[in-house]
């Protein structure tokens, strides 16, 4: 598929992938070891309450649209104007490369930033654009743990200590530094530029050409105080959405909500996901969720019925309809640019 690139399958590439599989399979191994777990999990799913699945797959959708709304933002700030159906587009089919292909973030990095282009942004615009959505993503995240712990240290059944709270504040303070400070991040990746070029003569000719002058057009762009907030208002808003689609998961098998630690779950397990183990966190991401719902009071196996919905929303879904939709701008792509050769022909 053209539209996605493909990233180089080398051996060591391929054995972090598979040995992150093998990890997740134990995880999942580990969750169903006792068959009455599995038989009372398997029953509740096949008596879902289908308001409440379908509220879960509304609140994933709506963290979808806040991941593309966020691009907007940022991508108007280096003056790409593009419109909120294609960017919700590209957000399904990175999403699903994201939580599948090997060699994350990069990967979904570049084939975002690959779209952007063909859809008329500059290289500046687009590569700010990669980095600051990443960076609000952070702030995001960091605030939503700094709440849960707060929730949870008001419920009087934290089980974080201090060392947590602290690790999240200092996140959120230096993600919005650099948020705050593109000047910084230039910098930075000029320093390493140049480093690079001293280290191996690379990169050289055309292709440092364009990284040079990418980099000084990206102190261009501002991201103004308005831009600012809204980023990370709508950074916030992908993860409570996202947060509520596990909690439509626990009403849609009648699952006790440990309030408690509830959002403090939810955070964990989001961290989980971001360690290059297994793709998209599968089998950790289940594991890490059940074990701290169950902590703050979840009974066993509705905690576990409820993260597999959970999970079927975010992950399996996800996966199966990024891919369909990566599919369909690859074929669309291709119609361009077979429609484009037709008419400089005629």
């Amino acid at each position: 598929m053209e539209e996605v690139a493909a990233p180089r399958m080398t051996g060591r590439l391929l054995a972090r992938w598979a040995g992150g599989l093998v990890v997740g399979a134990v995880v999942l191994v580990v969750l169903f070891a006792h068959r009455g777990d599995f038989a009372g999990a398997s029953h509740r799913l096949a008596h879902l309450r289908a308001g409440d699945a379908l509220a879960a797959l509304v609140c994933e959708a709506l963290s979808l649209a806040c991941y593309a709304a966020l691009q907007r933002v940022v991508l108007a700030s280096g003056g790409a104007r593009l419109g909120f159906g294609e960017l919700y587009a590209i957000t399904l089919a990175n999403d699903a490369i994201a939580l599948s292909v090997p060699g994350e973030p990069a990967v979904s990095s570049l084939y975002r930033y690959r779209q952007y282009r063909r859809r008329g942004a500059s290289a500046a615009a687009s590569a700010w654009a990669i980095i600051t959505v990443i960076v609000a993503q952070a702030i995001g995240l960091s605030l939503v743990l700094v709440a849960a712990i707060l929730v949870a240290l008001v419920g009087g059944s934290s089980h974080v200590g201090p060392g947590v709270t602290g690790v999240a504040l200092v996140v959120v303070v230096g993600a919005g530094v650099v948020l705050a400070r593109r000047d910084l991040v230039v910098g930075l990746l000029e320093g390493l530029l140049r480093a690079a070029r001293r280290l191996t003569g690379r990169p050289r000719g055309a292709l440092g050409e364009r990284l040079d002058a990418t980099l000084a057009s990206m102190r261009a762009i501002t991201l103004g105080r308005r831009a600012t907030a809204a980023s990370i208002a709508l950074a916030i808003g992908l993860w409570l959405a996202d947060a509520m689609c596990l909690l439509a998961a626990l009403g849609a098998v009648g699952a006790r909500v440990p309030w408690a630690g509830l959002l403090l779950a939810y955070g964990v397990s989001q961290v989980v996901a971001a360690l290059p183990i297994a793709p998209g966190g599968l089998g950790l991401v289940e594991g890490s969720l059940t074990v701290v719902l169950v902590a703050y009071g979840a009974a066993r196996v509705p905690a576990l019925a409820a993260v597999l919905v959970y999970r079927l929303a975010n992950y399996w879904l996800a996966i199966a309809l990024g891919w369909a939709t990566a599919g369909a701008l690859a074929l669309a792509r291709r119609r361009d640019v077979a429609a484009d050769r037709a008419s400089v022909a005629d």
